[in-house]
């Protein structure tokens, strides 16, 4: 018997008329109702047209989590009188409970992907409800891009409602109105709520930040604090939220002896602690729930809410290979709708574990999850669906490009998708498998080595990583699982059922391995570029680079080859920390990562000289080497430029009138510039190799035949010989400079550059420019002149010669004269006679 009465007690009711019309006017609309309103129960009831009369059409309502499914089915036969699976059924990955009878089915998001992909028209099916569309999980964003090319291609028929719990419906407006201005028509419903009292009641002293799915311990010992404070404090059921399963069973273990019965809610509960929290009870009680109880699940009593603060999103887990959940700070959006509900029957009161001032900074909304996530079980989807790089896809945010090539590459290794990107029938299996392309490339080719059962087994321990207790060693960890009686092994049961169903593979070929060939064998068919080889004891170098250790105790630690099934890198840290490893030898190791193996001649500068090898690679692990007699000249001759690179033209012979050379040219090059080479910068000079190397490099075969080649006599090619120019060296920037005294000085031409004045240096003792008025140049550019005494120390420095012995000269003679009374020190320098001798020795030569 319907239950009317309970049917018009939901507030969407009003909101069902608007609804109905916009369908009809335009066959999709969303519905924005907050949590509690019966948008889950009522809507699909009256459009499928069980309840109020309408057209009779079959519905299908697609929801995110499996526990949401189960609830709304359940929820929606009680308000009908009628048993699961009569009107209204449920099926969800390994259950189904529907029959021929059925008029609204609920699924969960990756079932209903999984019947687009087998039956694109989804026959017999006239109007599809996604629910919860504002949590933007991938699985709903690609169903809802999916239908929408239905409608617009096969179905125009097909009817679509993209139901929200929260307003911020303009994004889907848009997407389900593509082409109509103003998009599809938005409908909303009023909740029905009372006023919520917010207490921030933060920890007392600092706790680490959640890192991966790791929470400090010493926030959930404060959250459970909290529920103890909110019990004493208030009247009324307490609905705690908590980010997963493992953080909700450890405040449930310190909440002993409190004065409520403690359920736990979340997609593993037993079905019968579900349907005992969706109830009313006659006694307090205190229910710890994951994020699904924020919109899709309603439970009755509560009047208290204490959210931890924490939630999980998808991202990439770079330990595992495939996509997983964090944990993460929840958005402001999550804590409005935690908050709403402790006020759904009443005035309640919501305690936030954080302070008023963080919650400013908290984000706004969790970030779509494409955005975030492991893309490859999407590419893999889209692929299969005809559109590779889902470029033609209705979606409201386009996928990341870096992210969808990371998945391309994933699915080529796997041979799902051609190197076009093209799906192969191979990949269509594995999309139909309902795992990551690695765990599906795991099983089917798992199963044809070991069975599908033995496959099987493995995979479902390696979709979800088995507990902490059960071990590093993966087939230890199986070995376990199959005696275990805990949750966790239940579940892999359960699991592995399945996938030995999908696999159906015959028996396999041969004698079957031990159970840890086995183990290694599924790891490292998922894991290809994690195979790992020992290089010391407990230290590995994985395929992929990257080093890894195990911990101490480990029983896999005298292993030779290692299939790293999880791994993280501790931060601070250079190598990877293995959690979930397999033994393997180098034969295995090879056959599963057979598209890293890589075979040919290295030639490339290594600790100071040239190393030439035939070398035999799994990606980054070396398995043979020797030596290569005759390398070919062209790499000898790339790797000896890569040393020059490395280590600088100092690997030539460079004599003293080289390293003059070098910086004469310099001088020219900054000075005159036209044909003058820059021979100052090393790049420079490297990138004209052939123009000055030439043919010494090509002949030279390791770092001493470097060490003989003249860089001098090489420099001298670079100049400008074609123009003439070449001849004019000597005059434009001489070695030496004739002073009046008869000597003749060298001229340094590195110190314009090195000083930085842009001048080369002029050397000289003091007396031998005496009657020089004029500052010598070279190339135009006077020289900088450095006056020395005559014990040649630094006396004074000038430019301008002239004006120097007008007026510098005076405080120079008065300060040196005494020192050097043997020495010429006439009043005017001007035209005095220039000597680089004593005044004795001047007499004697007049």
């Amino acid at each position: 018997m319907i239950r009317t009465a309970d049917l018009d007690a939901l507030p969407v009711r009003e909101a069902v008329p608007a609804l109905v019309s916009a369908l009809d006017a335009h066959g999709t609309a969303v519905l924005c109702a907050p949590p509690g309103t019966g948008k889950t129960t009522l809507v699909p009831l009256v459009l499928a047209g069980l309840v109020g009369g309408g057209p009779r059409r079959r519905v299908v309502v697609a929801e995110p989590r499996r526990i949401a499914a189960r609830a709304a089915a359940r929820r929606m036969a009680w308000l009908l009188g009628e048993a699961v699976g009569g009107p209204v059924g449920f099926t969800v990955r390994g259950e189904r409970v529907a029959g021929p009878g059925t008029v609204v089915e609920v699924v969960t998001t990756g079932v209903l992907l999984q019947r687009l992909q087998r039956d694109q028209e989804l026959s017999g099916v006239d109007l599809v409800m996604l629910d919860e569309c504002h949590e933007r999980h991938l699985d709903a964003d690609t169903v809802a891009a999916f239908l929408l090319d239905v409608r617009e291609n096969l179905r125009p028929e097909l009817r679509l409602v993209a139901a929200s719990a929260t307003t911020d419906a303009a994004g889907w407006a848009r997407v389900l109105g593509r082409g109509r201005p103003g998009g599809a028509p938005v409908v909303e419903a009023a909740g029905v709520s009372y006023p919520v009292e917010t207490v921030w009641a933060p920890p007392p002293r600092p706790v680490r930040p959640p890192h991966g799915m790791r929470v400090d311990p010493a926030q959930l010992t404060h959250v459970a604090s909290v529920v103890r404070r909110a019990l004493a404090e208030r009247s009324g059921d307490v609905l705690c939220f908590l980010p997963g399963v493992g953080e909700i069973a450890r405040v449930a273990g310190q909440l002993g002896g409190v004065d409520a019965e403690v359920l736990q809610i979340h997609g593993r509960a037993p079905a019968a602690v579900q349907d005992a929290a969706l109830c009313v009870a006659q006694h307090r009680r205190v229910i710890l729930s994951t994020a699904v109880a924020e919109s899709s699940l309603t439970v009755p009593g509560v009047r208290v809410v204490v959210d931890s603060g924490l939630a999980r999103e998808p991202r990439v887990d770079h330990a595992r290979g495939l996509g997983a959940l964090a944990t993460v700070r929840a958005s402001r959006a999550a804590g409005r709708q935690r908050a709403g509900r402790a006020g759904r029957e009443a005035p309640g009161a919501v305690y936030r574990c954080w302070t008023e001032a963080e919650d400013g900074r908290l984000p706004g909304f969790p970030s779509p999850e494409i955005r975030m996530a492991d893309l490859a079980q999407f590419a893999l989807q889209a692929a299969c669906w005809g559109d590779a790089d889902a470029t033609g896809l209705a979606l409201l945010d386009p996928p990341p490009t870096g992210a969808m090539a990371a998945a391309r590459e994933v699915l080529v290794a796997v041979g799902a998708v051609s190197p076009a990107g093209l799906v192969t029938p191979r990949g269509q299996r594995m999309a139909r498998l309902g795992l990551h392309p690695r765990l599906a490339r795991a099983l089917l080719d798992g199963s044809a080595a070991l069975g599908a059962r033995r496959a099987a087994e493995l995979v479902a321990l390696l979709s979800e990583e088995p507990p902490r207790e059960y071990g590093d060693d993966l087939a230890a960890a199986w070995r376990r699982a199959r005696a275990g009686g805990d949750a966790y092994a239940a579940r892999w049961r359960a699991e592995a059922r399945r996938l030995e169903r999908a696999a159906a593979s015959g028996n396999p070929a041969g004698p079957s391995p031990t159970d840890d060939a086995a183990a290694g064998l599924v790891a490292a068919l998922a894991f290809p570029e994690r195979v790992a080889k020992a290089k010391g004891r407990a230290a590995f170098l994985m395929a992929n680079g990257t080093g890894a250790e195990l911990p101490d105790g480990s029983p896999l630690r005298s292993a030779p080859w290692l299939a790293v099934a999880v791994a993280d890198r501790p931060p601070h840290s250079a190598s990877a920390r293995i959690r979930l490893a397999a033994a393997l030898d180098e034969d295995t190791a090879r056959a599963a990562a057979d598209h890293l193996l890589q075979a040919g001649e290295e030639v490339h500068w290594e600790d100071g000289d040239l190393v030439a090898r035939s070398v035999e690679r799994l990606g980054a692990i070396e398995l043979a080497a020797r030596p290569l007699r005759n390398p070919d000249p062209d790499l000898v001759r790339e790797a000896l430029l890569d040393g020059l690179r490395s280590e600088g033209l100092g690997l030539l012979r460079w004599s003293a009138d080289a390293h003059a050379l070098r910086a004469r040219l310099g001088f020219l090059h900054r000075t005159l510039g036209g044909g003058w080479p820059d021979v100052q910068d090393d790049g420079a000079l490297l990138d004209r190799a052939d123009d000055w190397l030439e043919p010494e490099l090509s002949r030279a075969r390791r770092r001493a035949d470097l060490g003989r080649i003249d860089a001098g006599q090489a420099l001298n090619r670079l100049l400008p010989w074609a123009t003439g120019e070449a001849a004019r060296l000597d005059e434009l920037a001489p070695e030496r400079i004739e002073v009046p005294s008869g000597s003749r000085i060298r001229v340094d031409y590195s110190a314009d550059q090195e000083q930085g004045h842009g001048r080369p240096v002029l050397a000289v003792k003091l007396q031998e420019l005496f009657g020089l008025a004029e500052t010598p140049k070279v190339a135009g550019v006077p020289v900088l002149v450095h006056l020395l005494s005559p014990a040649g120390r630094p006396a004074a420095v000038t430019a301008d010669l002239a004006s120097f012995w007008q007026g510098g000269y005076r405080a120079v003679r008065a300060e040196l004269r005494g020192r050097y009374p043997k020495h010429p020190w006439p009043e005017d320098p001007a035209t005095a006679q220039p000597t680089r001798h004593t005044n004795a020795r001047l007499k004697r030569q007049q």
